[in-house]
């Protein structure tokens, strides 16, 4: 382990510093664009370091004015943090990239760069936190930024989403901070590895059981689970297309990392009957989003509430708990984030030829038609959303099953049903996005789809290109983020390692 590290900041600093910076060159969009760039790159690279040092030498920590934890904050990456960095920095650099080459009208705006890297920041910051109200600062930050970029885009019903999801988010806040509230009523402490310390030594009691399921509830509704869902298809459809891409593969992701440190670290005595709700609510996340994708006429809410089906495989294998199991929900997060993010770019691409710029299927009739290799990395993203062989997404279904098969191991005979229910899960996300495939790209363009942009105008193929590579490369060779999240899920079965590396026992 490490204390002080100053590279443990630099997933906050390099995008928080870029987005001062691009305050600088407001006049200068095409600077702003490249200098989001620029940032993206070099905070993957930076995050790239901290998993080679976490990888050698175990937990970073940073010392915030030099004060010990639990007196003062501390910044700590461990497995867990550099696994969604890792995620954060794969599709911040995406959609970085997808923002240079974009002809959208809002990213012309100069407060757009620096909403989108102060939001970057944000979301790393969650990440690396080591104490929870400095967690609940960088989630407000990230909600703000959110909701700003929403309400400034180009679709007309933006302000409105915007001002729902702001709405919807303060009740989310509420509970957090009740959540907290509570936490420190129970045990006098902020920081994450004092606070597991404390709840090991003198075990559950009905105050920290009821904060757990107060923070449970936080967390859900970030994550957009079901019942906590519904301010997600307006915010994520409604957009630009870089955003819904980060918003729907990475943002939910705190409100899954946020469970994962409530049950395996900071109170897993109330772990019991956390993870039996969160197999309900993954289960039926899994049904009603496959059905209403299925019953919906617009790719990018299609796409959205697909993210609430995805997210509820990852919350079934949470449920479940053993080791295989919360590899695979990791495993499930990281390839969706590459998935998701790649078809709402794409899906970006065909509202951008519409004469109303919008994604309904009326619309987008016969759009793709004539552009085979966006309807080729269409199709082959779908798949892997799927979960068809050989590609990133059948191996986070096979891990799924080998999660489900180990939990019955385990004692829980009812998993082998859960893992059948997931299975037709599956099949209903097969069904919708070959709807939406063959409804955007192999029917041909009728009268409301005619005069259509030639391709390559305006276009930001490169970066769903990037990502959609990365599907098919990680689906043939996943070994090493099998072993990677194989490896963590052991790590945050074990919270002393955390505890003994944050407060130096």
């Amino acid at each position: 382990m490490a204390h002080n590290n100053w590279l443990v900041l630099t997933p906050v600093l390099t995008h928080l510093l870029a987005g001062v910076v691009s305050l600088a060159l407001w006049r200068f969009n095409r600077a702003q664009r490249v200098l989001g760039v620029f940032s993206g790159g070099l905070a993957a690279l930076f995050t790239a370091a901290l998993a080679i040092g976490v990888a050698q030498n175990g937990t970073q920590v940073y010392r915030l004015g030099g004060w010990q934890p639990p007196y003062g904050i501390a910044l700590a990456i461990d497995g867990l943090s550099v696994f969604f960095l890792a995620m954060v920095a794969v599709v911040v650099f995406a959609a970085m990239l997808y923002t240079w080459q974009c002809a959208d009208k809002c990213m012309k705006r100069s407060s757009y760069i620096p909403l989108a890297l102060m939001q970057a920041a944000a979301l790393n910051g969650t990440f690396l936190t080591g104490d929870i109200f400095t967690f609940f600062v960088f989630m407000e930050l990230l909600v703000v930024t959110s909701v700003v970029l929403v309400a400034g885009s180009d679709n007309p019903d933006g302000i409105e989403a915007a001002t729902k999801y702001l709405l919807i988010s303060a009740c989310g806040t509420l509970f957090l901070l009740i959540g907290i509230a509570m936490i420190y009523g129970s045990f006098g402490t902020l920081n994450m590895a004092d606070i597991a310390r404390l709840s090991a030594e003198t075990g559950g009691t009905g105050l920290t059981n009821a904060s757990a399921v107060v923070l449970m509830c936080a967390f859900l509704l970030k994550g957009a689970v079901f019942p906590f869902h519904f301010w997600q298809p307006d915010f994520h459809t409604t957009a630009p297309a870089p955003q819904s891409a980060l918003l729907s593969s990475v943002v939910v992701k705190v409100g899954v990392y946020g469970l994962l440190r409530l049950i395996t670290l900071l109170l897993p005595g109330s772990a019991p009957t956390l993870r039996l709700v969160l197999i309900m609510l993954g289960l039926i996340g899994i049904g009603f989003g496959g059905v209403t994708a299925l019953r919906t006429h617009n790719v990018k809410r299609i796409l959205a509430y697909s993210t609430l089906a995805q997210i509820g495989f990852i919350l079934l294998a949470i449920g479940w708990g053993t080791p295989l199991a919360l590899a695979a929900a990791l495993i499930y997060a990281f390839n969706h984030a590459l998935i998701k993010s790649a078809l709402l770019m794409l899906a970006g691409l065909v509202a951008s030829r519409t004469t109303t710029k919008t994604s309904s299927l009326a619309a987008s009739h016969g759009v793709g038609y004539g552009m085979p290799w966006i309807s080729a990395l269409f199709f082959v993203g779908g798949l892997a959303l799927a979960g068809i062989p050989p590609l990133n997404g059948f191996i986070s279904k096979l891990a799924i099953v080998q999660g489900g098969a180990e939990a019955a191991q385990f004692g829980d005979p009812n998993s082998w049903v859960w893992l059948g229910l997931a299975v037709a899960g599956s099949i209903l996300s097969l069904l919708y996005i070959t709807n939406t495939w063959q409804n955007v790209f192999q029917k041909p363009p009728d009268n409301r789809t005619a005069n259509l942009k030639p391709e390559g105008e305006g276009d930001s193929w490169l970066a769903p290109a990037l990502l959609i590579g990365a599907c098919v490369a990680l689906g043939l060779f996943a070994a090493p983020l099998v072993d990677a999240a194989q490896s963590i899920a052991v790590q945050i079965t074990q919270p002393a390692l955390y505890i003994s590396a944050v407060l130096g026992g």
